[in-house]
């Protein structure tokens, strides 16, 4: 009989991976994106002079908000990947690459976000930002789904902001100032979380 060589391992059992690996690049990559995305914001040179309230209120009103809208998004999926990697404490190729995927679309996050606070009224940059979010929200869902195997409270919680920025995305197309209303919608999914009845969950 063949004996086995050293350090090999058997071929029905598929290479598995530490998630918490994972989870320590994760929180270095939300930090990171989600400081630069204020890189983008006005910065004092703007200013000819000392600047007064109707100065600051022309110059960082429509910006703070679409700034405040990626923070606050980036902030619930980093809060949904945290809790997701928490059950999942090892993971195969396959997951891995995804939450890879998943990753790089956050680090592409400022971005976009900086195209969209400086050109709130191009419904081309509106739906590029809706698109991007649309494709954050679509591999955390699909993150989700195979961590559960199917229907659950997380996965119905993560499924909702696709419902919320697909049309805002088609809404931005023509727009454009309407959409970031429809997005802020998405944080609903909190509540769905939270209140929805348990799918073969028990509730917190």
């Amino acid at each position: 009989m063949t004996e086995p060589k050293p350090g090999s391992k058997p071929e029905s059992r598929p290479e598995q991976f530490e998630m918490r690996r994972l989870e320590s690049l994760s929180n270095t990559i939300f930090g990171v994106a989600m400081t630069l995305l204020a890189y983008d914001l006005p910065k004092a040179a703007v200013f000819a002079s000392v600047p007064d309230w109707s100065d600051l209120a022309k110059v960082y009103s429509g910006k703070l908000a679409g700034f405040a809208l990626s923070f606050i998004i980036a902030g619930l999926f980093w809060i949904s990947h945290h809790r997701r990697l928490a059950r999942q404490p090892v993971g195969s190729r396959g997951v891995v690459i995804l939450n890879l995927l998943f990753l790089l679309s956050i680090v592409l996050l400022p971005v976009t976000n900086g195209l969209y606070i400086n050109y709130t009224v191009s419904s081309a940059v509106a739906v590029l930002y809706g698109l991007h979010l649309t494709a954050i929200a679509g591999l955390n869902a699909w993150l989700w789904w195979t961590i559960l195997g199917g229907w659950g409270r997380e996965t119905i919680a993560s499924l909702f902001p696709l419902l919320v920025f697909i049309p805002g995305t088609i809404v931005a197309s023509f727009a454009p100032q309407v959409a970031p209303f429809l997005w802020f919608i998405a944080f609903g999914g909190l509540l769905i979380r939270r209140f929805y009845g348990p799918l073969g969950e028990p509730n917190p």
